[in-house]
């Protein structure tokens, strides 16, 4: 393998922006860029470690599932796109140390080993997020995967393809771990969850986790709670067949990681950039790395503001980073844009159930010395007459005093998950809970109860603010 070193010095008269990491964020910013500022203006250079770009890394469970049946649907731009463009995107790119004080970026080629050195003018930094990977005893054997690129999507497919047994075991519940749990049912195993937590889907309170238990049991999955992985047990071929915790083993002809990701910012931090609590890149509303004139960060690496708790969080989801690749791009451009934040709005399924939230949970207002009151309510996604209405529960926080709304979770059947929105809306405006029981929502007998749902609960917990003033 060669280890040659060189310059990448050709430059065009005008500015060169570097940008790391070939999807959502990364892209976004270069495309805005480009159409901003023709290639006399701005020379625009992507890497990308690995063969694709600006796909959709949250349709990957969907594809192993078997809902989207072409890999290629997932992605919304290929390489050739980018270039025809004037972008010049380099796959098997990895780039592996900032010099932000000399402005310029090493690289190493992956398929032939040639290492090289970059300049730039302006940066962006979308070096996205990293899976958890515990370090465990068979970790790394065969049959155990991980699903965070299209490529992890297609070992797994490969494996699954090869595999006559038909036990799988998915460590860990949240997101990816209820998704992917659908997706092997889908492909007829037998799925045993292994979550360390209280429930399943610790982004929701456990009062709400324990209808998401309840409704995964009633599909088929083996739900295990308050269980801690302590290593792979492998057979006589190397291949893994059991996932161990100090209580018990779970047969396993494969194994799914979904214990969740990390800001990938080890880059970031050996240049010595601003990192938050949460090891997230730290950027002005701009986008702007803090400290930095010339570099910019987006997409999963960064940390965010909560709108609703006032604190920084790191929240990787494709809708921020897209938003904050338009928003870096109009800036590098020569446009103006900022972020504003977020309210941590969140969607997912498993088979028929679905499960959304935005704001708060209890622990998350009571971190930050919110005072609130709880209310529960059990409705249906339709008018109760009306066929095939459906069963949903939503549970909403409200600011003690105040009654500002301070977050909203939902678990329910077809028709439920959307019904977030409407509280996301309400959480960026700022909303009480008793302007909320005022608003102008759609009705008819097929779509909501004359009192849609969220409104119920906005209604009850106004009542609960009042008694309690």
């Amino acid at each position: 393998m060669s280890m040659s070193e060189g310059t990448d010095g050709a430059r065009g008269t005008g500015e060169r922006l570097v940008v790391i990491g070939g999807d959502a964020a990364g892209m976004s910013a270069a495309s805005q860029a480009r159409r901003l500022r023709g290639p006399d203006e701005l020379e625009i250079v992507a890497f990308e470690r690995g063969r694709f770009t600006s796909y959709s890394a949250c349709g990957i469970p969907y594809w192993v599932g078997g809902d989207v049946t072409e890999r290629d649907a997932l992605i919304a731009r290929t390489p050739e796109e980018h270039r025809a463009r004037d972008i010049d995107l380099r796959l098997r790119t990895e780039v592996t140390e900032l010099d932000p004080a000399r402005g310029r970026v090493r690289t190493r080629d992956l398929d032939s080993g040639a290492e090289t050195w970059t300049s730039y003018d302006k940066l962006v930094i979308a070096t996205g997020a990293r899976p958890v990977r515990p370090e465990l005893p068979g970790v790394d054997a065969p049959g155990v995967h991980g699903v965070q690129t299209l490529g992890d999507g297609q070992a797994l497919l490969d494996t699954l393809a090869r595999t006559r047994g038909r036990r799988a075991v998915v460590v860990g519940a949240g997101y990816i771990g209820v998704e992917m749990a659908e997706a092997m049912i889908k492909r007829g195993y037998e799925v045993t969850v292994v979550n360390r937590g209280e429930e399943p889907m610790a982004t929701l309170d456990a009062d709400m986790g324990r209808l998401v238990h309840r409704a995964m049991e009633g599909m088929g999955i083996t739900m295990v709670n308050d269980a801690e992985v302590t290593g792979l047990l492998t057979g006589d071929d190397g291949r893994v067949r059991a996932v161990a915790t100090r209580d018990a083993e779970f047969p396993a002809d494969v194994v799914v990681l979904g214990i969740g990701v990390r800001p990938d910012t080890t880059l970031a931090r050996a240049a010595g950039l601003p990192l938050g609590e949460h090891g997230g890149l730290l950027t002005d509303r701009s986008m702007r790395v803090r400290g930095q004139e010339n570099v910019w960060a987006g997409g999963d690496c960064v940390e965010v503001l909560d709108l609703v708790s006032g604190q920084l969080r790191h929240i990787p989801l494709g809708t921020h980073a897209n938003k904050h690749g338009q928003i870096i791009g109009a800036n590098v451009g020569g446009d103006y844009a900022t972020f504003p934040g977020v309210v941590g709005t969140a969607v997912s399924k498993v088979c028929d159930l679905e499960i959304a939230r935005t704001g708060l949970r209890e622990k998350d207002a009571r971190r930050v010395g919110l005072r609130f009151e709880t209310v529960t309510v059990e409705s249906t996604s339709r008018a109760g007459y009306y066929p095939n209405a459906s069963p949903m529960t939503v549970k909403m926080l409200a600011e003690l005093r105040t009654g500002r709304l301070l977050g909203v979770q939902i678990v329910g059947r077809e028709g439920a998950g959307k019904r977030v929105d409407i509280a996301a809306v309400a959480l960026t405006a700022g909303m009480t809970v008793e302007q909320m029981t005022a608003l102008d929502l759609g009705y008819a007998p097929p779509f909501s109860p004359v009192w849609d749902p969220v409104l119920v609960a906005a209604r009850k917990a106004a009542a609960k603010i009042r008694g309690s003033a």
